[in-house]
C-alpha cells in the first residue's frame, strides 16, 4: 500500500478529514487494486466483501432485471467511494469502464474503522446524501425530460466530472461510455442517442471528432438544450 499522503485524490476523497495518525491506521488495512477495462470488481447479489475509493479510472454501476436485461445505474469517477459499507450484500455490479486503480478495504475492517472515526463516518454520510440527491435528479431527468434534454444533461454531467474547472473555450471530453451504455443510462435507444448527438453537432453546439470524443463548443447553448439555462 502506498503512503496516503501521496494519493492523487487525497483532498477529495472521504478520508480527507482524517489526521495523519488515523491515515496511517487506514493505510495499514488497505491495498491498491488495479483493474483492466471491462473487469468486474463486485457482482450484483454477492456478499459485500470490499469497499474503496476510486483513485484513477471510471466505473459503472449496473443491475440485471429478472429477464436478464442489464441497466446502467450510474458512473463513478476518481475520489468517489464504491462498494456497500455496513451492509451484507451488493445490490449492483461494479465494472471498470477504463483501466482503473482503486484503494480497497475489506468491508468488515472498514466498518470497524469508520465506527471508531466519526469524521470519516460523517464524510461517508455526506457523500451518500450527495449521491441520493444526484439519483433523484436523474429520476427527474428520465421521467420528465425529452431525449434532447437527456443527452444534453448527460454531456453537462460529463463536463462537471471530467473537465478542468473554469475551462475557457472549447471543452474536450473523452467519454468513458460507449453510445449503448449512454443509451442504457438515459433510458433511450442507441439510435435516439446517435440522432440527438448528430443534431447537437449540426446545430454547432458540439463537435464529435470520433465516437468517444466530444468537444463542447457552446456551453450556454448546451445548458439551454438541457433546460438548465
Amino acid at each position: 500500500m502506498n503512503d496516503c499522503s501521496q494519493c492523487s485524490v487525497r483532498e477529495r476523497a472521504i478520508c480527507q478529514s482524517l489526521s495523519e495518525e488515523a491515515l496511517g491506521d487506514l493505510n495499514r488495512i488497505g491495498r491498491r487494486q488495479m483493474l483492466k477495462r471491462g473487469q468486474t470488481m463486485t457482482w450484483q447479489g454477492d456478499e459485500s466483501v470490499i469497499v474503496g475509493n476510486v483513485i484513477d479510472g471510471v466505473f459503472k454501476l449496473s443491475a440485471s432485471t429478472m429477464d436478464g436485461r442489464e441497466q446502467t445505474l450510474g458512473i463513478m469517477f476518481p475520489s468517489d467511494f464504491i462498494g456497500r459499507p455496513f451492509g451484507p450484500k451488493s445490490n449492483h455490479s461494479i465494472v471498470a469502464l477504463t483501466d482503473a486503480k482503486v484503494c480497497t478495504f475489506m468491508r468488515a475492517a472498514f466498518d470497524d474503522f469508520a465506527r471508531d472515526h466519526p469524521d470519516l463516518e460523517h464524510k461517508l454520510l455526506q457523500r451518500t446524501l450527495t449521491e441520493l440527491d444526484r439519483t433523484r435528479q436523474w429520476m427527474l431527468l428520465l421521467g420528465r425530460r425529452s431525449a434532447n434534454e437527456r443527452v444534453a444533461a448527460f454531456l453537462l454531467e460529463m463536463v462537471a466530472r471530467l473537465a478542468e474547472p473554469d475551462t475557457e473555450g472549447p471543452i474536450h471530453l473523452e467519454l468513458p461510455l460507449g453510445r449503448q451504455d449512454i443509451a442504457d443510462l438515459l433510458g433511450l435507444t442507441i439510435e435516439t442517442v446517435s440522432r440527438q448527438i448528430t443534431q447537437l453537432r449540426e446545430d454547432g453546439v458540439i463537435d464529435t471528432p470520433n465516437r468517444r470524443t466530444v468537444v463542447i463548443l457552446d456551453r450556454a447553448a448546451l445548458e439551454a438544450c438541457a433546460d438548465e439555462a
